[in-house]
């Protein structure tokens, strides 16, 4: 498969779509669902509970953004394989076509007994059942150095936003001959090959623009997703730029100075004239201030993603613990379709299919030389487990690598189309 239409996604990638809801229960009120965080996870449940329920749930999307600019795809962009606007989608459209009540705002927190959002502007949501998709909160202190100060400095961009364009900008006014330091973050994280597509997509911005620069990898992880593969792509393309350095090579970042942009560590002192520092992570604050995490991440019920904690709460992507599935924009997309059948289950009494899930995540190395891993899940009693998983693999012919590459622009079709349309 070449492409993923927009027609398509949701058939592929979603058990939920099948059903038609029942009628809501008689007599009674319209039940409520109230979704926080309009990324992946929470966009597409707000829009497939509100679907096929047919008005029989009354569906409110809180999202503080007014338009979404999506972290996947936003390494391209630093590449200059797309223009920022292509990354950005509104909520008109799911508000229009769904009768979704999209309001622009901060959760603050969440009554649980008394089954109430509080909004920031002192307003509150009633709700029968509330769903999660708040995406990540960043350590900031988990580098020594590292602070919300600094992130204008050397800038994290893991978080949907402005900073991919200031890092953007940043890497594009190098001084000749200089260097970029990539800090990624420990597992686990939003997007395992993120930082190493990152590498790949600024690494192909100076090999036009400053071919003498050097890029240095900090990482304090021992492995990372699709090593090889970008390795081998990083030999191929970008020959001699590329430094990675494992954790018992460099032994650990020590300190940062954000005033004269220097790393150091046990191997050295790395001076960077431009730099991006991804700290560790943890999920979104307002499924802390829930009640529904165990540590930094939220455990579920694999079979609907529930919360453990709240059976009135189910919490998506990023934010969950989701075993064996990386926190993936497409982990929470098939996340949401899972939850939002569930829902509708319990509110409406429509049938609930058995649950599957599936994760593909493509990374491009550069023009043309697209790369992929993925799995497809089952619900297990107590964890999500594989069934299924591919790899792309080293040696692939050059057409192979384009159409991988294809195939994620097509997914990019679907996924954002099945979210916000």
């Amino acid at each position: 498969m070449t492409s993923i239409s927009r027609r398509g996604f949701g058939g592929l990638f979603g058990a939920s779509a099948l059903g038609l809801a029942m009628p809501s229960l008689a007599f009674g009120a319209v039940p409520k669902v109230v979704v926080i965080g309009g990324g992946a996870g929470g966009a597409t449940a707000a829009r497939y509970i509100a679907k096929d329920s047919k008005g029989a749930i009354d569906v409110t999307l809180v999202e503080a953004s007014k338009r979404y600019y999506t972290c996947f795809f936003s390494n391209l962009y630093l590449g200059g394989f797309r223009d920022y606007d292509s990354i950005g989608h509104g909520y008109d459209q799911l508000a229009a076509n769904h009768r979704v009540n999209v309001v622009h705002e901060w959760a603050s927190s969440v009554d649980n007994a008394g089954k109430m959002v509080k909004l920031a502007s002192g307003g509150t949501l009633s709700y029968d059942k509330l769903v999660l998709s708040p995406g990540i909160s960043l350590k900031y202190d988990s580098v020594p150095g590292y602070s919300p100060a600094l992130q204008s400095r050397m800038p994290h961009a893991w978080t949907s936003g402005t900073q991919v364009q200031l890092l953007q900008n940043q890497v594009m006014n190098m001084r000749k001959g200089g260097v970029f330091v990539m800090v990624p973050p420990p597992n686990p994280y939003r997007c395992p090959p993120g930082p190493y597509e990152r590498v790949s997509m600024i690494a192909h911005l100076l090999k036009q623009h400053n071919p003498t620069a050097k890029i240095i990898i900090l990482d304090p992880k021992a492995k990372f997703s699709k090593q090889g593969l970008f390795m081998a792509g990083w030999e191929k393309h970008y020959s001699g730029m590329v430094e990675w350095i494992d954790p018992e090579t460099h032994g650990g970042i020590k300190s940062i100075n954000g005033d004269t942009m220097e790393f150091v560590t046990d191997l050295d002192t790395f001076k960077a004239d431009a730099a991006s520092v991804v700290p560790a992570q943890r999920a979104g604050s307002i499924a802390m201030a829930a009640g529904v995490t165990d540590g930094d991440w939220a455990p579920i019920i694999p079979a609907t993603m529930a919360s453990k904690a709240d059976p009135n709460i189910y919490v998506l992507g990023d934010a969950s613990v989701a075993s064996s599935m990386p926190k993936s924009g497409f982990s929470a997309n098939s996340q949401a379709k899972v939850a939002a059948n569930a829902i509708r289950g319990e509110l409406t009494g429509s049938r609930v299919y058995d649950p599957r899930f599936a994760n593909t995540c493509w990374s491009l190395i550069a023009t043309n030389d697209g790369v992929k891993v993925g799995a497809n899940y089952k619900a297990g009693s107590e964890k999500i487990d594989v069934v299924d998983k591919f790899v792309s693999q080293g040696g692939e012919s050059a057409d192979l690598r384009k159409t991988t590459y294809e195939e994620s622009v097509g997914w990019y079709n679907g996924i954002t189309s099945d979210m916000f349309s």
